[in-house]
């Protein structure tokens, strides 16, 4: 990879290489048609004697299958990308908060006071751009100073890479603010990231140099939910608890004081003293969810759900069941079997009772055995 010196007027911007990563293997699979991803990043105020803060893009999130990809237009924003951002918002605000004790920890955030304790947010979006078309076009103009200008949005700038392709494997930046990398494909030519800035005050794009850093010297983002990496099975489990019966409603919770946090469901029946919560680990259904039981909670349709949940959480303890859990299992069959076991033994009908076998006497067998042989 080339990185190209660094350059005054604009932030400093710090790319980490799995974002390059990520910009060449998504190009590959969309070579013909325009692409990108969001990106998300933090941004560290400056330091003493310093006079611009410094921008560092650690990772970029995919779109959904609703994206619009065409020889000449790319359109991306869903909710998705939406929940991923927010999902990677909460790990990092938990990440800061838990772990301010322990100091600047690289996974998951920073201590306090540490060069990393500030919030984790979105920066921009980077697309492929058809041939050579290494500056952002009218249409990018117009779109990022919808979203900057917004106050809805909360932010005064965005980054914009232009990625293209086809370009010599040598091309190296020939001026100090110079704005691109590049990263060979393997074929013989390289990829090429332009970096461009814009913000509320200047309303134009400006090129901005990377810093390109080995990933080993970045903070880590938390992995992604199982819920979104697999959208069908979070379907069907939905669809089983309405299919049930069974009320429900999904929150992220630190439920084993261990990042990342844990997609968990509060769920229950109509009627019902008791409200049951479960917890999913990350890597669920590979693993048992954990079934804790809480007193019921009134609940209104105005209720903030988060608070319930906390107060169900708070006042719940692990109920224990041998689920003989296997990963094509449903969260409805581990509420089915914690709702078995809290049916109290004196309730449950009695087995049927079989009939006594005919008692035969010892002789009566031994002389049944002889006839057999012909004795």
């Amino acid at each position: 990879m080339s990185v190209t010196k660094s350059r005054g007027g604009v932030p400093n911007l710090i790319v980490a290489e799995r974002v390059l990563k990520r910009m060449l293997q998504a190009t590959r699979q969309h070579m013909q048609d325009e692409t990108g991803e969001a990106m998300v990043g933090l941004v560290v105020p400056p330091s003493q004697g310093a006079s611009v803060a410094s921008v560092y893009i650690l990772d970029t999130i995919a779109p959904d299958a609703s994206a619009v990809r065409q020889q000449f237009t790319f359109q991306q924003g869903d909710a998705r990308q939406d929940e991923l951002i927010y999902w990677l918002q909460e790990n990092w605000d938990v990440g800061r908060r838990e772990q301010r004790p322990t100091g600047v920890r690289r996974i998951f955030g920073a201590g306090a006071g540490g060069k990393f304790d500030v919030p984790l947010r979105f920066l921009g979006d980077w697309h492929k751009q058809p041939g050579h078309m290494i500056q952002p076009s009218g249409g990018d103009l117009d779109t990022a100073l919808d979203w900057i200008l917004d106050p809805e949005n909360e932010t005064d700038f965005l980054i914009a890479p232009i990625v293209t392709l086809g370009h010599a494997a040598t091309v190296e930046a020939n001026s100090p603010i110079s704005n691109f990398v590049t990263v060979p494909t393997g074929s013989g030519d390289a990829l090429r990231a332009d970096f461009w800035y814009i913000d509320r005050k200047t309303q134009l794009f400006q090129p901005v140099t990377p810093a390109v850093y080995p990933d080993d010297q970045l903070p880590i983002l938390s992995p992604y939910p199982w819920h979104i990496q697999q959208e069908a099975r979070y379907e069907e489990e939905l669809a089983a608890f309405t299919k049930d019966g069974l009320f429900q409603a999904m929150s992220y919770w630190n439920a084993d004081s261990e990042l990342p946090l844990e997609l968990c469901f509060l769920t229950g029946r109509v009627g019902a003293d008791h409200l049951l919560l479960l917890v999913t680990p990350n890597d669920y259904p590979e693993h048992a969810p954990q079934v804790r039981i809480s007193p019921y909670i009134p609940m209104a349709s105005g209720d903030d759900i988060y608070a319930v949940f906390r107060q169900a959480f708070e006042h719940s303890k692990v109920l224990p069941l041998d689920l003989k859990w296997h990963p094509k299992m449903l969260l409805v069959d581990a509420v089915r079997a914690a709702e078995e076991s809290l049916v109290p033994a004196s309730a449950k009908p009695s087995p049927a009772k079989q009939p006594a076998p005919e008692h035969k006497p010892a002789s009566a067998d031994l002389t049944d055995k002889k006839t057999e042989h012909g004795s």
